[in-house]
């Protein structure tokens, strides 16, 4: 089985003293797995970096034996955030949730879309509330829908409207942004909060019911956020 794509890669480890394996999710086939012949060598090494968009080359005897990757670079995303902790962080959070979230070999044109809208949300002054309607959107994809509007009920508050949950004995306060698509916030605990909830709802829904625990990279994420 050979084939062409373009992906992104969104693992890596070593394989052998020359060699990689590595996960890339691409356009065309989900993602996919295979080694990197070469992989720790100064001249495919600095691209290979976790998030880069690679053109793929795959080749594999059968559907059942892992196959071996062949790679150029398409574009370099991830080396341009190399001064930016948080943003680093981000990217590394994103890329691990699309690793263990998807399955193998299967096709999802809008995972593969989103990966690359959230290269283009870090350029945004408001870049940390976008990535985290980029991770309901992710879920959303993957068929777990969270629509905050349907889990709350509205007060006025000190003359502010507040959303509170509804089924919660103690009335968790829900951020207005998540309820508002139209409102901004730059408050950091704000956001902070809406990560926690977020989270909170990728715990219960996902992770838990599949034995998997939360995500390193994300919570490594939040604590540079902090």
């Amino acid at each position: 089985m050979i084939w062409d794509d373009t992906g992104f890669l969104v693992s890596k480890n070593k394989y052998s003293e020359n060699s990689l394996i590595a996960e890339i999710y691409t356009q065309n086939h989900g993602k996919v797995t295979g080694i990197i012949f070469g992989g720790t060598s100064r001249k495919i090494k600095n691209y290979l970096q976790i998030g880069n968009k690679l053109y793929v080359n795959y080749n594999s005897k059968s559907d059942s034996k892992i196959g071996y990757f062949r790679l150029e670079i398409d574009k370099v995303l991830t080396p341009i955030y190399f001064d930016d902790k948080k943003k680093l962080s981000c990217i590394l959070s994103a890329m691990n949730l699309i690793k263990i979230l998807t399955a193998d070999s299967q096709k999802n044109i809008k995972i593969f879309d989103s990966i690359q809208f959230f290269f283009d949300l870090l350029e945004s002054e408001i870049w940390i509330q976008k990535y985290i309607f980029w991770e309901l959107e992710l879920f959303k994809n993957l068929g777990y829908d969270l629509e905050f509007n349907d889990l709350v009920e509205k007060k006025m508050v000190n003359k502010e409207l507040k959303y509170f949950t509804k089924s919660s004995s103690t009335k968790k306060i829900i951020p207005n942004f998540l309820i508002d698509k139209n409102e901004i916030t730059r408050d950091l605990q704000t956001l902070l909060y809406g990560l926690k909830l977020v989270g909170d709802y990728l715990d219960k829904t996902i992770l838990r019911p599949n034995n998997m625990s939360h995500p390193l990279n994300r919570t490594q994420f939040i604590n540079i956020l902090k």
